[in-house]
């Protein structure tokens, strides 16, 4: 039992094909590798004409009388919002003897908390003399800043204790007051009211005590706050280094250009829908892949260069030789994406069959002089589709024509009955693949096979069509065929299914 090919590969077919994709984003390499590049020159341009401002650094060492081992950098963060005000500012641009905006001058420098103590002062300026001054100001500012509501805040709180001990005094001296009113002859019923005065007094005494004490350790504590917050790190220059700035920024640059140039690559290829593989363009056109070939360069009419190259080019012209001897209507090569290409190879299968007899090569190719080039390099005869009319039936006739957007499709009908694509690979969308298929069935054109040219290297799928039907659209009809150029008549088979492999006992029985 036999598969259709077009139900197995619709109800298979991945939404997005990864192979596909990395194949054509592999093709694109001209367009990711030029962006890198463009972004590696545009980094290292950007290091070389815009270097940085001159710039200087500190450490200040902040001391917190709140501080905790667990905390979470919650009074650093503090004073890192403190330095960026305009008090600040404002503060360092007078020991600087600066008419400069505070403003504006909060733009030239950032703070950062290294650590739940250590605060980090980046600072830039016209010069690096300059960028140290004005970080040694700012550190400064910061520092006596600091200290001084460190101090305010203990000394609001020592006077908050002392004025709530004094309150107690008050009361204190109230309730010795009323002790003292008291005689010794009173009622034995007022001794509890004595009791509870005396205790009253107690209690008051220690809370006085208690304030004293607090208010004396809010005072206390000041010093140590005031001499841990220091300058640990004296303001220096920062020094920059252009090579390594230039690497660095061209590192940047690269990477950037080559994530941008891979993106557009990829959106590029799933919006083009150009397919690429073997499997895909067999699919798509309805026909086996009958031989590759590397698209040579473009600067020389004999692109043919290399061994192996040479090599697949002889074993192709063989090979669509042994194809025109064997079929029994004329046979034309169309091409998609690589008119020059084919035009060669049709002059080189014409000069394989002139062993067999005369043979001319109609040319109806767009764009391109095969007559010209023949009689550069010699061989067969080369005329356009009104001169080939004149020529006798027992010549053998070679079609070269085109299938690309704009191709008078009923004039291919003149060039040849069964036909040989010549499609360079990515060259045409999957949309314009089935126009050419369903157009030549439209004709009645058999297509024998196709011609890959400039194929992926790394390619490995398979494209042969194994199921035979999808060659009897193409054209195939029942009459008898009259072999080129022989005026023989003879009936071609039709094509068989391939045998398949039962899958299991069950199956085979």
């Amino acid at each position: 039992m036999t598969t259709s090919t077009a139900s197995q590969s619709s109800a298979s077919a991945p939404l997005l094909d990864l192979q596909a994709l990395v194949v054509a984003v592999r093709r694109r390499r001209r367009l990711w590798a030029s962006l890198a590049l463009l972004g590696l020159l545009a980094g290292a341009a950007v290091a070389v004409l815009l270097p940085p401002r001159p710039a200087a650094v500190t450490k200040v060492l902040v001391a917190h009388k709140d501080d905790q081992p667990n905390d979470t950098g919650t009074l650093i963060r503090t004073d890192v919002e403190l330095l960026d005000t305009t008090r600040i500012a404002a503060a360092a641009l007078r020991s600087l003897d600066s008419r400069e905006d505070p403003e504006d001058f909060m733009q030239d420098y950032r703070g950062t908390g290294l650590t739940n103590n250590l605060l980090q002062i980046d600072v830039t300026g016209d010069s690096d003399a300059d960028a140290v001054a004005r970080a040694k100001a700012l550190a400064e500012t910061f520092v006596a800043d600091h200290v001084r509501r460190m101090r305010e805040a203990a000394e609001a709180e020592s006077e908050s204790l002392l004025d709530q001990r004094d309150r107690m005094r008050k009361e204190l001296a109230e309730v010795n007051k009323s002790i003292g009113d008291r005689s010794p002859d009173d009622e034995p019923d007022a001794s509890a009211s004595i009791e509870s005065l005396f205790a009253r007094r107690a209690e008051l005494d220690s809370r006085i005590a208690e304030f004293d004490q607090r208010a004396a350790e809010a005072l206390t504590g000041t010093p140590e706050v005031v001499a841990g917050t220091k300058i640990v790190d004296a303001p220096h220059a920062v020094r920059h280094s252009l090579p390594r700035a230039v690497g660095t920024d061209a590192g940047i640059g690269l990477a950037l250009g080559l994530v941008l140039g891979l993106a557009l690559a990829a959106v590029g290829a799933v919006v083009a829908d150009r397919p690429v593989l073997r499997r895909e363009i067999a699919a798509n056109l309805g026909a086996s892949v009958l031989a590759e070939l590397r698209r040579g360069p473009r600067r020389s009419a004999r692109s043919w260069q290399g061994r192996r190259t040479r090599a697949a080019r002889e074993r192709l012209t063989t090979t669509l030789a042994r194809i025109v001897r064997g079929s029994a209507e004329p046979v034309s090569l169309l091409e998609l994406g690589c008119a020059r290409g084919t035009g060669l190879i049709a002059l080189d299968v014409a000069g394989a069959l002139e062993a067999d007899g005369p043979v001319v090569v109609v040319d109806a190719l767009p764009g391109t002089d095969l007559a010209g080039a023949r009689r550069k390099s010699g061989g067969p005869t080369v005329l356009s589709g009104e001169r080939a009319a004149a020529e006798p039936h027992h010549v053998r006739r070679l079609g070269v024509g085109s299938v690309a957007p704009g191709t008078a499709w009923t004039d291919l009908h003149y060039l040849g009955s069964r036909t040989v694509l010549v499609v360079r690979a990515g060259h045409g969308s999957a949309a314009w693949l089935h126009t050419v298929a369903r157009q030549l069935a439209d004709q009645r054109i058999a297509v024998i096979g196709v011609v890959l040219i400039d194929p992926d290297p790394r390619d490995r799928t398979d494209g042969t069509l194994w199921d035979g039907p999808h060659l009897a659209p193409r054209g195939h009809d029942d009459r008898p065929r009259r072999h080129n150029g022989t005026g023989r008549f003879r009936v071609e088979r039709p094509p068989m299914p391939a045998t398949t492999v039962p899958d299991s006992d069950q199956e085979a029985r």
